[in-house]
């Protein structure tokens, strides 16, 4: 009889062991892996997910909503726990949240921030957009003296970060009489679009100061058309800090980035959905600071936004 009630005990013992060690699987959609900063935010997720002993499954839309809506459909069916999301669409959330919502499952968006309300198991983690685009002109202007022509290489409009950025840069030029915007193009986050429309623009007879760019990759790909047409007068700037936009700070072909931390938006993403799934307390916001980067201090930055 006692060593049945032993036994019985082990089992039992067995069995809360067994219910706390569960694994936990989180599904991460990705907007698209060709965006070296999404690329970058996979690796360091990559990494975190590992550390706190969950499984996951990571998918990319490639640029695609309703692919992307799929590829969430199928991570519920295959039973995953929780959904970190990085939208192609930051207005076309809602098919991704009825879903959610529906499964009982966390949503964590990351970097790019959904245009609605969240509430319950739902939460943003990244940076302001409208902040990096405020820090950027304001970095770009001081060495224009605030005066100059300006354009502006905006990347993919169905992402609230391309309006903000833009938005910013626009405030400001309206502060400043002696600023004034004479392009703004969607080059959609990539090098080789910013390449066209910057030849397009310069080939144009447009009497440009200044390039602003909603990236690092459209910024790279501006240096490099002005390089084409030799032009070494005209200040670029960009955003995200990667470690190929440092190598053109430090060459001094890019004047200014503002560093954007895959590292910082990544874990932070991942801690939320981990402290979701135990069941603490998360804030619906967490936000990721910018940091202005130029020849002077990119040093301190290019051990950042590694792979």
């Amino acid at each position: 009889m006692k060593l049945f009630k032993v036994l019985m005990l082990i089992c039992g013992l067995l069995s809360v062991f067994t219910t706390q060690a569960k694994t936990y699987m989180v599904g991460v959609a990705l907007a698209n892996l060709d965006l070296n900063f999404v690329s970058i935010l996979r690796s360091q997720m990559e990494k975190q997910l590992k550390d706190k002993g969950l499984n996951s499954q990571f998918a990319d839309a490639k640029g695609d909503v309703s692919l992307q809506i799929q590829q969430v459909d199928d991570f519920i069916n295959q039973g995953a726990d929780a959904i970190i999301i990085n939208p192609v669409d930051t207005q076309g959330v809602m098919p991704v949240i009825a879903a959610a919502q529906k499964a009982n499952i966390p949503l964590i968006f990351v970097n790019r921030k959904p245009e609605v309300k969240l509430t319950g198991k739902m939460a943003y983690v990244g940076s302001d957009s409208a902040l990096s685009g405020k820090m950027e002109i304001e970095a770009l202007a001081k060495r224009l003296d605030n005066k100059g022509n300006i354009a502006i290489l905006m990347g993919a409009l169905s992402t609230e970060e391309a309006r903000q950025r833009t938005k910013a840069v626009e405030d400001y030029v309206k502060d400043h009489p002696g600023l004034k915007v004479i392009q703004k193009q969607s080059a959609n986050w990539q090098r080789n679009e910013a390449v066209d429309k910057t030849l397009s623009w310069l080939q144009d007879g447009n009497d440009i100061n200044a390039i602003i760019a909603n990236n690092d990759e459209m910024a790279i790909g501006a240096i490099m058309a002005l390089d084409q047409l030799k032009k070494n007068n005209v200040l670029v700037a960009g955003i995200d800090g990667t470690p190929d936009g440092l190598q053109f700070i430090k060459n001094g072909k890019m004047a200014v980035t503002i560093f954007q931390d895959a590292k910082g938006q990544a874990t932070g993403a991942v801690d939320v959905a981990y402290d979701m799934l135990s069941g603490k307390k998360t804030e619906a916001y967490n936000w990721v600071p910018y940091q202005t980067v130029t020849k002077e201090n990119y040093q301190e930055f290019t051990s950042k936004n590694q792979k």
